[in-house]
């Protein structure tokens, strides 16, 4: 079965045609960063009117690289929820619109459990290796712009959320920081870059204490970006004189390592608690180098990231999770409408 996935929940349009929910025929991903950079960040009129010019080139150009009509597709599906509205809802009609022209069954997917399944795409696994997929259970890191959440994952399509964010997401912070200091857009990539060739330790900004209420495996990143953006001074452990001409590359790089490390706390605390080895990463912030070497270093752990290219936004990951729903027999229904949120996503601290 050959299914179409499009992908329009935030600034990239993306289209892909997948087989059999693993086999990637095309994979087509439009973005808009251009159109964002000048505002360090995604301006939502701008990102739902560019998914409006371009879906339907995005759609042929992804049919055409797998050799395909609009005749030879299976089945159609969109990423419905979380996102901005005005871009989920122009991938979601458009692909409604394919289903219900051509009689076809459609499936509404959720962009964060789409994330969850990139590394059981066949491009994921390793040129050369035997790499399998992970056994359920497992745990899920999920961390983008919009969300950081680690949960339990029982099955594709079922997961229990441990903790996720009490305030800003780890990629969101990326682009605040990114931003204050100009350093470039979008954030996450420009940090791992700048931070290269900086001292991860000339600023030692605190971690939160989330001791308050029940947030063992729950992140927080207002108060890094607070003391990275407003009190970095108070935090420096490299006297400046030592190294001025590189200050933008350690503050780059001292965030990062405590960003990372945020994570990795929470993490871990969830595999100390639930005895789970393998974990799986997806997500824009999935692609960040230290990140990968930070779970690395757990030689205890099964770590698995999806390749570069299906770590952020695309169809791919899309078309092959709905294609198990289909194979199970469940598609959605043409009124299904976008939804900007998922309420367990994030939670308030307590």
């Amino acid at each position: 079965m050959r299914v179409l996935g499009i992908e329009s929940s935030c600034d990239e349009c993306a289209a892909s045609v997948v087989e059999d929910g693993h086999k990637v025929l095309s994979n087509v991903i439009a973005t808009q960063i251009p159109f964002h950079a000048a505002y360090n960040g995604v301006v939502p009129e701008i990102a739902s009117r560019k998914h409006t010019e371009w879906i339907y080139a995005v759609v042929k150009e992804a049919l055409d690289k797998a050799g395909m009509k609009a005749a030879d597709v299976d089945a159609v599906a969109a990423t419905a929820r979380p996102g901005l509205l005005g871009s989920l809802l122009v991938g979601l009609s458009f692909a409604k619109a394919f289903a219900w022209a051509r009689d076809l069954p459609f499936v509404a997917v959720d962009h964060m459990l789409a994330h969850l399944y990139a590394s059981r795409l066949d491009q994921a696994f390793s040129k050369g290796e035997e790499v399998s997929a992970a056994e359920y259970p497992f745990l899920g890191l999920l961390v983008s712009g919009g969300h950081s959440i680690i949960c339990k994952v029982d099955a594709f399509d079922d997961i229990t959320v441990l903790g996720t964010t009490i305030d800003d997401a780890v990629g969101e912070a990326f682009d605040k920081v990114s931003k204050h200091y100009g350093f470039g857009y979008p954030g996450g990539a420009v940090i791992d870059k700048l931070a290269e060739s900086g001292n991860a330790r000339a600023f030692n900004f605190p971690l939160p204490s989330l001791h308050k209420g029940d947030h063992r495996y729950d992140v927080s990143y207002s108060g890094l970006k607070n003391a990275v953006i407003n009190q970095f001074e108070q935090f420096r452990a490299l006297p400046a004189h030592e190294a001025k001409e590189i200050e933008e590359a350690n503050i780059a790089a001292s965030f990062q390592r405590t960003a990372v490390e945020i994570l990795a706390r929470s993490l871990f605390n969830a595999v100390q608690d639930t005895g789970l080895h393998t974990i799986v990463a997806g997500g824009g912030v999935a692609a960040n180098s230290l990140l990968r070497a930070r779970l690395a270093e757990r030689q205890d752990l099964r770590c698995i990231f999806p390749p570069l290219e299906l770590c952020g936004d695309n169809g791919a990951m899309v078309a092959g999770i709905a294609y198990r729903y289909l194979e199970r027999g469940e598609a959605s229904p043409l009124t299904v409408t976008a939804s900007a949120r998922v309420k367990a996503f994030k939670r308030r601290c307590s």
